[in-house]
């Protein structure tokens, strides 16, 4: 595994949901996931009642997660593509998950797990200066920010 790609697994493993993207009968879509990385792979829960897994099980997806609304000055955005697969996860495994919600659109929750082993992982990080970030908020200009772009495929 790369440095990039490790950095790409430390800055997942600061979210807990991100989402999940393919295309179901030629049309894209786009859907939240929790996710834990386990064994080099990223691993997804997902509601069944839904139908994604269908779509994605044997695909290529893409699968995202950053902190772009934490309010933090350093924002990140991480994707990782490869193949999807449903997969009966370890006991240690649902653990990590954590707590499943009640409810999906006023539907019983009920879970589907995917690994998603990544062909391609790509990094974007912002670096918003730290002196510009204390401007009062009606002094600031989004579109005069200096703004770092890091990408890495």
């Amino acid at each position: 595994m790369s440095t990039e790609e490790q950095r790409a697994i430390e800055l997942l493993n600061r979210v807990s949901y991100g989402r999940l993207a393919t295309s179901m009968r030629a049309m894209p879509f786009v859907a939240p996931a929790r996710h834990i990385v386990a064994d080099g792979g990223v691993l997804i829960r997902m509601h069944r009642g839904l139908g994604y897994h269908r779509a994605c099980n044997g695909s290529v997806v893409a699968y995202g997660a950053d902190n772009l609304t934490s309010g933090a000055e350093n924002l990140w955005s991480v994707q990782f593509t490869g193949t999807a697969a449903i997969i009966e996860p370890t006991e240690e495994q649902l653990a990590a998950f954590g707590q499943a919600p009640r409810s999906v659109d006023n539907e019983p929750f009920e879970p589907v797990y995917m690994r998603i082993e990544p062909q391609f992982v790509t990094v974007h990080t912002l670096d918003y200066s730290s002196d510009q970030a204390e401007q009062p908020e009606q002094a600031l200009d989004v579109h005069s920010l200096e703004r770092h772009l890091h990408h890495v495929a």
